[in-house]
């Protein structure tokens, strides 16, 4: 078929008409969300879960339960059902940060312990699981507003399918590491696995992003602020730029001395007066010395965010306790939404598991729809939350009516 052709037939059948024509026919190639949710499922370990306070017998994931919501405050809305489904009651362009955190391909069960059957399968066969990511990424990208955030979670060893079938559908993708784990002590015959991926997708090359702050390495605390003035210890925070790059041209004098990199400066001239008329620079006893400025550690939030997650350990390393077999600890989900959310703000998590992301997202004043096909999650999510109530259809559907008018 040619180009034009292949968009026609994406269109007939509502699917991304962009693309190249490798890409569109591998699109075509993928069964639709009703062939998906009936053939390929997210499936629980078992149907029964025990839990502390309750214990729950469900119907299984392959007959989704697809009209009932529970939610401990209208602005955070669950939903039980295959994810392809459940994506069908979010408004187009009404969420700002989607997490994904699927099945990772890894050939394993998981429960949460050894005598539990909390959990779920993660085990398939063929080109299943490229299928059923490409459906799901698919399904989630309408959702998303144009200048959203999509953080696809992946191990490192499993990376390479997600990332092509998000880089065939994303503008921009950039992959966060987070080191999730200290070293493997465990480890004989192969290198420690303690690296997660965490993709983050956009749409528009300037998606809504705060800068958040890591904390300090100790030992740099420790050996960077040995300097000291009236207002209190600081280190010493670079001006010039580095010798591989221009920077602004300009000499600048101080207590009878002038500076005049040849790579230029960092800032602007009105920028360093401001500092200098402030006493925030640090003028160099030796002749050939730089110019600093003075980074105070009373003023000093962290170091600004970096692509490396190394400050945020996994709930089997923390003080966090865990309410299903691979629930992330809150500290991530915090920082995901703090990096690309603001209050208010519609947050989608379409496999949701214990809740975190919605317990998270109610903390910081944000919205989120949660999904899952694991019934046995329900007394789980339920315990995130102060009190659950269930939701009629017609109820259900009057709140996704809300939820399209807030997104208009």
């Amino acid at each position: 078929m040619k180009l034009a052709e292949l968009r026609e037939a994406c269109k007939a059948r509502g699917l991304d008409t962009k693309g190249t024509k490798a890409v569109l026919e591998a699109r075509l190639a993928t069964p639709g969300a009703e062939e998906v949710a009936n053939t390929i499922v997210y499936e629980p370990v078992a149907a029964t879960v025990t839990t502390a306070t309750t214990a729950t017998t469900a119907t299984t994931a392959s007959t989704p339960i697809e009209d009932i919501i529970l939610s401990s405050t209208p602005d955070i809305r669950f939903r039980l059902g295959h994810c392809l489904k459940s994506l069908e009651t979010v408004p187009d362009d009404s969420v700002r940060t989607i997490y994904l955190d699927p099945p990772f391909d890894s050939d394993r069960n998981y429960t949460f312990s050894v005598d539990s059957t909390l959990g779920f399968k993660d085990k398939w066969t063929g080109d299943e699981y490229e299928r059923f990511i490409t459906s799901v990424i698919d399904g989630c990208y309408p959702k998303l507003a144009k200048n959203g955030t999509l953080f696809f979670h992946i191990s490192a060893e499993r990376m390479w399918i997600p990332e092509k079938i998000l880089r065939a559908k994303f503008r921009y993708v950039t992959p966060i590491f987070w080191k999730r784990c200290r070293s493997k002590n465990n480890v004989k015959s192969k290198l420690g696995a303690t690296i997660d991926i965490l993709f983050r997708c956009y749409k528009i090359a300037d998606p809504l992003f705060h800068l958040v702050h890591q904390p300090k390495d100790e030992k740099y605390l420790a050996n960077s602020f040995k300097n000291k003035d009236e207002r209190g210890n600081y280190a010493l925070g670079h001006l010039i730029t580095e010798p591989t790059k221009k920077g602004h041209e300009y000499s600048f004098t101080i207590q009878g001395r002038t500076f005049a990199p040849p790579s230029g400066w960092r800032i602007p001239k009105a920028d360093l007066d401001i500092l200098a008329a402030d006493n925030r620079l640090h003028v160099p006893k030796g002749l050939d010395a730089k110019l600093y400025k003075k980074i105070y550690l009373h003023e000093n939030p962290g170091k600004p965010c970096t692509d490396l997650w190394d400050d945020i350990h996994s709930i089997g390393q923390g003080s966090e306790g865990r309410k299903y077999p691979t629930a992330k600890p809150k500290k991530l989900l915090e920082r995901v939404l703090l990096i690309s959310t603001d209050p208010g703000d519609w947050v989608l998590d379409p496999m949701c598991g214990s809740g975190t992301t919605g317990a998270v997202a109610a903390a910081l004043g944000r919205r989120c729809w949660l999904f899952d096909s694991n019934p046995d999650v329900i007394p789980i999510v339920q315990s995130r939350f102060d009190h659950s109530t269930t939701i009629t259809s017609a109820d259900a559907a009057s709140g996704e009516d809300k939820a399209a008018e807030a997104a208009e």
